[in-house]
């Protein structure tokens, strides 16, 4: 049996593929709630395929609770938030997670870890629980599996994404590569537990880096008076350039904090990816400098007439998590009054910003002015809505037209 810690963005999916690839699976959340619900067959969040998933683990017999159970298997799936301060991971809900399955798990159990580390945090603050667990005449197999799939396309990466199995043993590797292999059509690689570490946190910080450059050259662009779109759809075409778009900022739990375990761990040698860091982090404030210069150019002096449309991180997902658009108005004192624009999601039904609204009508009406920030199907398959209005396109969604500004 295979038990599954933590049902979030990435436990739940994980264990719903598995339970419908005949693989007994019980999986495991210390919140009542998102139990309470996942039991009373309701989903904890939108995603494309994942009722379709869930129907076919409950008919399989999944099963959730709040206990560990006994398990062959346990994988864990919980967040690795970082400190701001120094950047280093907080590793705290791992070893709180590993803790609560040395407790419960039988000898010769294979303890796998999810959730993305940085390089050599399993050493540092998971070893020593196992090695105690083993002083005492236990024996536990750690594996690194980190996880490697986007919202809105989870259910689809989770069977054609290639995979990475970090153990001590390439025995235990193996077989921790058949249960995975078990739905996943992709390449299944086994290494060991550092290397496994460390490919992980630097494919997001690869992104993250080239996001960088996209988003230094449109402001470069800006002050050249070019279309930074057209200048990177022609780069594009020489067979070994492949610059990605520019956007309002990087959000999401992997591409904004990933390459921060570098830094915070290797301060001395990162600093073309601090940079990148820095540069990314600095583009909700760049978008409001943007607004704020067209607000001036059309004469648009009262804030109440502009709208910001998007919360979450990307487009067609309920995730807002380290949203530019949060971290956007986090700083809008700098540039609006604060609390003065209307503020509209599709996908975010609760209120979770002063001004927010919930119907794309009431958003619309009488703003003169659009900060379009994230690209959700609604407004691409419905760009004519935004006619008439000033826009500011953080996302080159518009057709050109008077009136709409890229970034």
């Amino acid at each position: 049996m295979v038990n599954v810690i933590g049902l979030g963005y990435i436990g739940l999916p994980t264990a719903l593929i598995m339970a419908s690839h005949g693989i007994d699976v019980v999986g495991t959340d210390y919140n009542e709630n998102v139990v309470g619900k996942l039991e009373s067959d309701t989903l904890t969040f939108e995603e494309d395929g994942l009722d379709q998933l869930y129907r076919e683990a409950r008919s399989a017999g999944i099963a959730f609770t709040t206990e560990y159970e006994q398990a062959d298997v346990y994988i864990v799936s919980v967040p690795t938030p970082y400190d701001p301060a120094s950047k280093k991971i907080d590793p705290s809900y791992v070893v709180s997670a590993t803790e609560s399955v040395l407790e419960r798990c039988p000898d010769g159990a294979i303890v796998v870890i999810e959730s993305t580390v940085s390089p050599g945090t399993i050493d540092q603050f998971i070893r020593p629980l196992v090695e105690g667990y083993e002083a005492e005449g236990g024996k536990v197999h750690l594996v690194h599996a980190p996880e490697r799939i986007i919202p809105g396309k989870m259910v689809y990466e989770l069977t054609h994404n290639n995979r990475t199995i970090g153990a001590d043993d390439s025995e235990i590797g193996e077989r921790v590569a058949q249960i995975y292999g078990a739905f996943c059509k992709g390449d299944i690689v086994v290494t060991d537990i550092k290397t496994a570490e460390m490919s992980k946190v630097v494919e997001n910080t690869f992104r993250d880096v080239n996001i960088a450059f996209a988003n230094e050259l449109a402001k470069i662009c800006a002050l050249a008076g070019l279309d930074v779109h057209e200048v990177i759809r022609i780069a594009n075409k020489h067979p070994r350039v492949s610059i990605l778009n520019p956007g309002p900022g990087v959000g999401g739990h992997c591409i904004s904090v990933d390459p921060w375990f570098l830094v915070g761990d290797y301060p001395e040698a990162t600093t073309l990816i601090r940079a990148a860091r820095d540069e990314n982090d600095s583009m909700p404030s760049y978008v409001l400098k943007r607004a704020s210069e067209i607000m001036g150019e059309r004469s648009i002096c009262d804030p109440s007439k502009v709208g910001i449309y998007g919360l979450t991180y990307k487009e067609d997902v309920d995730d807002i998590r380290e949203s530019p658009t949060l971290q956007m108005l986090d700083s809008m004192k700098q540039h609006l009054a604060s609390g003065a624009c209307k503020v509209y999601d599709p996908w975010v039904k609760e209120d979770v910003v002063v001004g927010q609204v919930h119907s794309l009508d009431e958003f619309l009406e009488g703003l003169e002015m659009v900060i379009l920030m994230v690209g959700h199907s609604e407004i691409r398959d419905g760009h004519h809505r935004l006619d008439g209005k000033i826009v500011l396109d953080t996302r080159d969604i518009l057709p050109a037209r008077d009136g709409v500004y890229k970034l």
